[in-house]
């Protein structure tokens, strides 16, 4: 398996004083930011990256928000240029650029820039990011779904036409060829997060695009690979393990009870404040608002349809016996190395995805624990995972 760390690089600083409420004030005034906190909040990162790099781990996982301490990436295309000279192996899988947000033919530009610097490590994804970024860009959120499905295919375009032209109803070219174009020919392979919408599964299974899918009800994630390798079979393709990438939980410690006494707090200051922080719409908003379809999930068997969407009220309401619960169902993978082991191949072969997608860093952990917490997996975990190989996508049509 092909094994990534997902690095959200939340704000080197707790915010104490709203953990008892559960909620971070929107927008959090610029008097909270500290510009050295920021920046050692980099430098500590892109230090942990080069661990990795020196580690054998086969990429960071990158992604864009805004206006929020949750991420400090408002472009992952700016840190994998930055990091791409440092590190000498690590591919950069990018969940994604927003691309309902930006300028279209600029972010293919970019792209195939930093691919080129990188010699061919960028794994591009695209997503339509959170309600939050929408009233940051004053982006109608009833647009978002055109606007993504326009602005792929400009991209696309721009990738693998010598020159193209283009007229659609958000953007219009004349007669552009990009310079530099990408590294990898004819681009680099596209990876799309799944949330669960049939909208973006069937579109991936058209074109053939990998997906990364977070590993939430195993009911759920089952009928998502189900319909993606339907809609691939429909556009004359065969789903494989390679283009599955499982995102789930991991923590490496001496038992599931340490696990949880060193990790705890900090998972829980991510599920009960920073996660939520400006993305407080309940499912029914976004449907309301033209985000998601009424027959987004209309796909979902009907034992499983009360799992399909988050529920960000009841994740908030989350304390330490419900993180307990989550560790003894397997659900998160935290405990010893021989237990997160185990569970990470458990998990990835009852789902065939041949790659994976880690969270060993949620709520902001100090930089010691985070680098320790890499070392341990790397040392203890990674090469076992690497070993593995996963070759059948159960849920395939």
């Amino acid at each position: 398996m092909k094994v990534y760390l997902m690095d959200l690089l939340p704000y080197g600083k707790h915010f104490d004083e709203f953990k008892a409420g559960r909620s971070i004030p929107y927008p959090l005034p610029g008097s909270y930011f500290d510009p050295k906190i920021a920046a050692q909040t980099y430098a500590q990162h892109f230090d942990i990256w080069a661990e990795m790099d020196a580690l054998g781990f086969d990429g960071v996982g990158l992604n864009e928000h805004h206006t929020t301490p949750h991420g400090l990436q408002v472009s992952p295309n700016m840190m994998a240029a930055a990091a791409a000279r440092q590190m000498k192996k690590l591919e950069f899988l990018m969940l994604g650029n927003l691309l309902p947000l930006h300028n279209p033919l600029r972010i293919a530009e970019e792209i195939a820039m930093v691919d080129c610097m990188s010699e061919g490590r960028i794994l591009p994804g695209f997503a339509r990011g959170v309600p939050r970024e929408y009233r940051v860009y004053d982006v109608p959120m009833s647009e978002s779904r055109a606007r993504f499905d326009e602005a792929l295919e400009i991209v696309r375009k721009a990738w693998t036409e010598d020159v193209f032209s283009y007229e659609g109803r958000f953007w219009k070219y004349k007669d552009i060829s990009i310079w530099p174009r990408p590294y990898q020919q004819p681009h680099p392979p596209i990876f799309i997060p799944f949330t669960g919408s049939k909208e973006t599964i069937e579109l991936a299974g058209k074109h053939n695009f990998s997906a990364v899918m977070t590993m939430g009800h195993p009911g759920v994630t089952q009928d998502i690979i189900g319909h993606f390798s339907k809609k691939l079979a429909e556009s004359g393709h065969k789903i494989s393990s390679n283009q599955l990438c499982l995102f789930t939980d991991a923590y490496v410690a001496e038992n599931s009870a340490a696990a949880l006494r060193e990790y705890g707090d900090y998972y829980l200051y991510f599920v009960q404040t920073l996660w939520h922080h400006g993305s407080e719409q309940t499912n029914a908003a976004l449907g309301a608002a033209g985000y998601v379809a009424s027959s987004s999930f209309d796909y979902i068997r009907p034992e499983n349809q009360p799992f399909a969407q988050f529920d960000r009220a009841k994740i908030r309401l989350m304390n330490i016996p419900d993180v307990e619960a989550r560790v003894k169902d397997g659900h998160l993978a935290f405990g010893s190395s021989k237990e997160v082991t185990e569970r990470l191949i458990s998990r990835a072969e009852a789902m065939g995805a041949n790659r994976i997608l880690l969270n060993l860093n949620l709520g902001a952990l100090p930089y010691e624990m985070f680098l320790e917490q890499v070392r341990r997996f790397g040392r203890e975990v990674l090469p076992k995972l690497q070993a593995h190989q996963v070759t059948r996508v159960p849920a395939a049509v």
